[in-house]
């Protein structure tokens, strides 16, 4: 048997508050987009920052938990696993997703100062 790995680390900002969603079967559902910037520079030596956007997906205790914690601008460091999905959109083209379902997570306390 072959052995397989589908496994993400992340470290970035979170672009909005965690949004929660009570589903049925007493399931809780938690989304927030992070950013993750990725810094260059080009072959003239001009700096570059490029942001990519990643939506991160908690559920139940941890949706609570990311709500509670996660606000625009707060620092995190997730693990998680690449989940792939698709819909169609109200234009009836097919679009895909991916998300990253989080196992773990780490929040950077804020430095409090004077």
């Amino acid at each position: 048997m072959e052995s397989t790995i589908n496994k993400v680390v992340l470290t970035g900002f979170a672009g909005a508050d965690a949004e929660l969603k009570n589903l049925s079967g007493n399931q809780k559902l938690a989304r927030v987009n992070l950013a993750v910037n990725e810094y260059f520079k080009t072959a003239s030596g001009e700096e570059v920052k490029k942001t990519q956007w990643f939506t991160l997906t908690f559920w139940n205790a941890k949706a609570e938990l990311a709500l509670a914690q996660i606000k625009k601008g707060t620092q995190l460091t997730i693990e998680g696993r690449l989940q792939t999905g698709s819909y169609e959109a109200k234009d009836g083209s097919k679009r895909f997703t991916t998300d990253i379902i989080v196992s773990e997570l780490i929040v950077k306390e804020m430095a409090l100062t004077n």
